[in-house]
């Protein structure tokens, strides 16, 4: 008899021994299961998207508020009162975690409300393909003042951004061209903020053209084309001075009198304005 219980309670411990080792298999079992059904999610979860134009610009928030802080406080103190740090995250709510190909409108109304301001008469000054020459004149003249004078337009020369759906939000990487998407974070930006600047124009305005470009010095496709001149007031604006510009040592494609100026000519004139045109201003 106490064989038979001895043997029993032998048989009980084996039992009780192998059920442990069995849950400790189990316990190992599941967490590298665990271990790699994450990796797995890791590795399968949402990817930058990737375009054929530079991605965001480094530190895009310490740029934007230097800018700003520069514009209101250094350049134009009458304007202290903007909130640069309010008008930074009312741009990257624009963007942040959105599908960098449907931006709309909406997105940037905020922005555009903060970030815009009085514009003083007969200084606005537009241009075509004539970026390098128009800003080297208006930083020796500041009798003018281009889109890219302004808060809004100087605080984004020459600085991208874009949005990803996916951590962290933001494409360092690559942002849509034009060409890939027409509703991308710049295109929407640039043309808001023209359609604005060009709203505010009173007085006698400028537009400076490149008469060196074989296509034509006034393109319907451009923004001012397109965009800028149907949204002048002529209620507002006096006249537009039209200035054909060449390269130096370069072709001169077209003068005052070129087709495209014509066309140009034909469209101020339709709207009521006043207009003049001089080739090689100063």
């Amino acid at each position: 008899m106490p064989f038979q219980q001895g043997s029993a309670r032998s048989r009980q411990r084996t039992v009780l021994l192998l059920g442990m080792v069995v849950l400790l298999v189990a316990l190992v079992v599941a967490v590298v299961l665990a271990s790699l059904l994450t990796h797995r999610k890791q590795g399968d979860g949402p990817q930058m998207l990737k375009w054929k134009d530079r991605g965001t610009t480094k530190n895009l928030q310490e740029v934007i508020l230097g800018r700003c802080y520069n514009y209101v406080l250094a350049r134009h103190p009458e304007l202290g009162d903007k909130d640069c740090l309010k008008i930074w995250e009312t741009l990257k709510h624009a963007f942040m975690y959105k599908n960098p190909c449907n931006i709309t409108t909406e997105d940037y109304q905020p922005l555009m409300e903060l970030g815009s301001h009085p514009i003083p008469c007969n200084k606005s000054l537009f241009w075509s393909k004539t970026n390098d020459l128009v800003h080297r004149y208006t930083k020796s003249n500041q009798n003018f003042l281009t889109l890219e004078d302004t808060l809004l337009g100087y605080m984004a020369d020459r600085v991208s951004w874009c949005g990803d759906p996916s951590d962290p939000g933001i494409n360092y990487e690559s942002c849509p061209k034009r060409s890939e998407c027409e509703s991308n974070p710049s295109s929407v930006f640039w043309k808001m903020a023209s359609k604005m600047f060009a709203e505010a124009a009173c007085g006698v305005v400028q537009v400076m053209l490149n008469g060196s470009i074989e296509a034509g010095a006034f393109r319907n496709s451009s923004i001012f084309g397109s965009i800028e001149i149907f949204n002048l007031n002529p209620d507002k604006v006096s006249a537009v001075h039209i200035w054909v510009m060449h390269d130096i040592g370069g072709p001169q494609s077209e003068s005052c009198s070129g087709h495209s100026i014509k066309r140009l000519k034909s469209i101020l004139e339709e709207r009521n304005f006043k207009i003049t045109c001089e080739d090689n201003y100063r």
